[in-house]
């Protein structure tokens, strides 16, 4: 009986001692943990395995100024296999198990919406880097990609006005970014006075390789007397024949401009770019921006890969941002708690790629310039045109019924994210 008892105590004492270090984890670990969410395979693993390449960089770099309240960074990097319920299990892997302070991840909305709930449940933190289409804001989430009127709008601005665009192809993969944002975009389009019959939205599946019908409609659409162009949101790789099957068509960039808003140089490296010379991208950075930070910063990245090939692109900038603004946070905060960290975040300004700062805002976006790029010969961007100053990213869009009286604001004492201005309350949290 003392025996059993003994071990009884033991098992408790033990068991005691394994809370008191779970729980006190953050003051026991050696080094600060920094969550990696990309997927490193499946079909978005052709842009998503260059942000966990450029986050290896940025700790790296990190590391060797000295780490982080005198720690060093350690990166945990996990793969949810552009499997998006594995996205949740990886990051609850992540916080629960490893212990990060902060998780820098996530491409698709689908994955971000998958993610949410872990971490509010959990009260950790993500960094999104990839544009998306607004109609959220968590304070666990701080999104460093465009907000719709951060990349969308402004599109289809310039090609309304700088290319007398009069017909719309809206053209996604069947997921809730495209979805929302071309719900925003027709409602925008209709206001500006567009025909809805000049209006044709179309949706394919993640990885859709057979592009020889609707490249067709598409073609068929453009040839009705008005300039038409189409607006991509179309994801992963099914780009590469997407791209690919308009070149066999010999759709031309002076005929039937495309915008796209999820490829960029990472995306075209796979590509022969020759017959989409002069089709179009929307993002808030290039790499051909001629600017000393820009340099700067292909120059670490070219080293640290060991390849003057590898490009850069926008996702990355934003993790850039992102990672600085969440260490500069850290550091105003003391300490890596969650809670503290969250309420440091707003307001801090570090260098963007462009030549200026970017600003956390307390809706948890960030602001960004607008540029407009030509695809060129060499898989590179041709800037042709930029917004004057940089836009504050807008989370409830101004053109959907049920969200133009929304705004978020994290700071106390109003605490919400999507508090209706007409009714004086906050409808709960994510705009649920």
């Amino acid at each position: 009986m003392r025996h059993r008892s003994w071990g009884r105590h033991l098992s408790a004492a033990l068991l005691g001692t394994s809370l008191l270090v779970g729980a006190g984890g953050a003051m026991a670990q050696e080094t600060i943990k920094v969550g990696i969410l990309h997927s490193l395979s499946g079909t978005m693993a052709i842009s998503e395995t260059t942000l966990k390449d450029v986050m290896l960089m940025l700790v790296e770099e990190q590391n060797k100024k000295g780490g982080l309240l005198g720690k060093q960074l350690e990166a945990v990097v996990v793969d949810p296999a552009s499997d998006w319920p594995l996205f949740a299990e990886r990051a609850r892997e992540l916080i629960e198990v490893s212990g990060v302070s902060a998780v820098f991840g996530c491409w698709t909305s689908v994955s971000r919406k998958s993610v949410l709930p872990v971490f509010e449940e959990l009260n950790n933190i993500l960094f999104y880097p990839v544009q998306y289409e607004g109609e959220e804001s968590s304070r666990n989430v701080f999104y460093t990609g465009a907000a719709p009127n951060q990349q969308a709008i402004p599109a289809v601005d310039y090609l309304m006005e700088e290319e007398g665009v009069e017909r719309w192809v809206l053209e996604g993969t069947d997921y809730v970014y495209p979805r929302t944002t071309n719900k925003i975009l027709e409602a925008y389009l209709i206001q500006k006075g567009v025909d809805p019959s000049d209006i044709d939205i179309n949706y394919t599946p993640f990885g859709h390789s057979d592009w020889q019908t609707r490249v067709a409609a598409i073609k068929d659409f453009g040839s009705q007397g008005k300039k038409t162009a189409v607006v991509s949101t179309i994801n992963g790789d099914a780009n590469v024949p997407f791209y690919r099957e308009l070149g066999n068509q010999g759709i031309e960039a002076q005929d039937i401009p495309v915008v796209a808003f999820s490829v960029g140089e990472e995306e075209l490296a796979g590509i022969d770019t020759s017959p989409l010379v002069g089709h179009l991208a929307a993002w808030n950075y290039f790499m051909s921006v001629d600017t000393d930070e820009n340099a700067e910063f292909i120059d670490a990245w070219h080293a640290y890969i060991g390849d003057d090939a590898r490009v850069s692109n926008d996702p990355m900038e934003a993790h850039y941002i992102g990672f600085n603004m969440w260490v500069e946070a850290v550091e105003k905060a003391g300490t890596t708690d969650p809670d503290a960290v969250i309420d440091a975040m707003v307001g801090v300004a570090v260098p963007n790629l462009t030549g200026g700062l970017s600003a956390m805002m307390p809706n948890h976006h960030i602001t960004k310039p607008v540029l407009i790029g030509e695809i060129q010969d060499d898989g590179q961007f041709d800037v042709v045109w930029e917004t004057s100053g940089l836009v504050v990213g807008d989370e409830w869009s101004d053109y959907l019924e049920g969200s133009k009286d929304l705004i978020a604001d994290w700071r106390e004492p109003m605490a919400c994210g999507n508090y209706n201005t007409a009714t004086g309350s906050c409808g709960g949290t994510v705009g649920q």
